[in-house]
């Protein structure tokens, strides 16, 4: 199964406002916005590799998704 990361942003900012911080990062399975911890995530918010997982690119990541993804990959 592929996964690719997914931002999720602090309340009251949206993924198309310009320099929007992302709060945390959160695994999805390829194309999808649901992350493995259950989080609905914003169809537009940025996505990256799930390589970039474990980088400082990646940071912060979510913990429960963390977990879930190493139960996953091989």
């Amino acid at each position: 199964m592929e996964h690719e990361m997914r931002a999720e942003y602090p309340e009251g900012l949206s993924p198309g406002q310009p320099d929007a911080p992302v709060k945390v990062w959160h695994m999805v399975r390829l194309g999808g916005t649901e992350a493995m911890c259950g989080r609905d995530l914003d169809p537009s918010s940025a996505t990256q590799p799930s390589d970039a997982w474990g980088t400082a690119k990646g940071e912060p990541f979510c913990h429960s998704c963390a977990a879930l993804y190493l139960r996953e990959v091989p």
